[in-house]
């Protein structure tokens, strides 16, 4: 069998309707879409109508959409835009214990400039409460960034209920939809959003490319000066190129968007299923059906992540254990820690995260190869010698 990657919530493989349309950009029509001249002009035509298919996708204005680099960007545009745009307002700005860094580090860094976060609490599968979101309003918050979906354990907030609450006390709204987006229907105006986050690689675009949804009227600082590119607000040449490939593979995924999920749905089951029954001493992380379709984490007691993901990709499997940002870091997931996983066993995560292009075959590759892998590490862990010691006790 060949190499199974079930990574895709780090990243996934190009479309080839993307790329198809990608490539004549960097030949044929590569013209500057800031020139007035004919091939100039030609590359704006293509970057507007890829505007206005990503428009269409998440229900809004082709005017209301900002290419970026990604979703990090985006994500700061949106944080730091809005703070200071309304910082005579006030200074107050509440997120979520679990965003994705892009959110908590953008936030911590306000901090430092003299905004105050509100960082609230979610309960034991990652769910936040809309009733804290509105307890935790003042006179003085200007912005609620709450995430769509989680990157790690795929739980899905309940942001159509937030966006009312946000709506109603007049508060700017901004949601990472970075993981939800090409994945689960996602309507600005159904959710009450004002700013957006999106980023083309999660959904089979090419990487380093993105794109922010600016509500029209929404207080926005601009994000990057010099020149006059999109409209104004965000200087820097336009990735022509990037832009048609994240709006072909935007279309395409909404376009197939039930199919997709249908099926990765039953995948994503059966693999927790028998995770779960294979494999004792192990929990599944993230809510039980309010998660993305593709998602599946799990703490494996007495065995380390790190070891677990050298040991599949020995065995041909790309997999991971939270996400890809912080795969440097020996630190237990700030998201399991969040929901309340004590940090032996929040080390202990695996995270296999699934497209439309895995197969049936594939998940009984892993569920044959993945409880070899446990028994030959536990049988290596004084904390698993331990544990069977103080049972044959009892």
């Amino acid at each position: 069998m060949d190499r199974i990657y079930m990574d895709n919530a780090a990243t996934t493989a190009i479309a080839p309707e993307a790329l198809s349309v990608m490539l004549p950009c960097f030949g044929l029509t590569y013209g500057n879409a800031s020139s007035i001249h004919a091939t100039g002009r030609e590359a704006r035509q293509k970057m507007e109508d890829a505007r206005r298919t990503v428009a269409a996708c998440l229900g809004a204005k082709a005017n209301e959409i900002y290419f970026t680099s990604g979703g990090s960007e985006s994500d700061n545009w949106a944080i730091k835009g809005a703070a200071f745009a309304n910082k005579k307002k006030g200074n107050h700005i509440i997120t979520s214990q679990i965003e994705h860094h892009a959110v908590l580090h953008t936030c911590e860094w306000l901090e430092k400039q003299g905004f105050e976060v509100t960082y609230l609490p979610v309960d034991e599968y990652g769910l936040i409460n809309p009733e804290d979101v509105e307890k935790a309003i003042t006179d003085q918050t200007i912005l609620i960034s709450i995430m769509a979906a989680n990157n790690e354990i795929g739980t899905i907030e309940p942001i159509a209920e937030i966006g009312k609450i946000a709506k109603a006390h007049k508060v700017l709204f901004h949601c990472d939809a970075v993981q939800a987006v090409g994945a689960i229907p996602v309507d600005v105006n159904d959710w009450n959003v004002d700013l957006l986050s999106l980023s083309g690689h999660k959904f089979h675009g090419p990487k380093g490319v993105g794109a922010l949804y600016i509500r029209t009227g929404a207080k926005v600082e601009t994000f990057m000066h010099g020149g006059a590119q999109e409209r104004g607000r965000r200087a820097t040449t336009e990735n022509v190129p990037g832009i048609v490939g994240l709006a072909a593979a935007l279309y395409k995924a909404c376009s197939n968007m039930e199919e997709n999920a249908c099926k990765m749905m039953m995948l994503r089951d059966k693999l927790i299923n028998g995770i779960l029954e294979k494999i004792p001493h192990t929990r599944l992380n993230g809510h039980p059906f309010k998660r993305l379709p593709g998602n599946v984490n799990v703490s494996v007691r007495f065995v380390e992540g790190e070891a677990l993901l050298l040991r599949l990709d020995l065995a041909g499997i790309s997999a991971s254990s939270g996400s890809a940002c912080t795969s440097g870091s020996l630190d237990p997931s700030h998201v399991l820690l969040a929901i309340g996983l004590p940090h032996e066993i929040a080390h202990g995560s695996l995270r296999l995260s699934l497209a439309d292009t895995n197969t049936e075959e594939e998940v009984e590759e892993v569920l044959r190869v993945l409880p070899e892998i446990v028994t030959t590490l536990r049988d290596m862990s004084p904390l698993y010698e331990l544990y069977l010691e103080e049972e044959k006790a009892k």
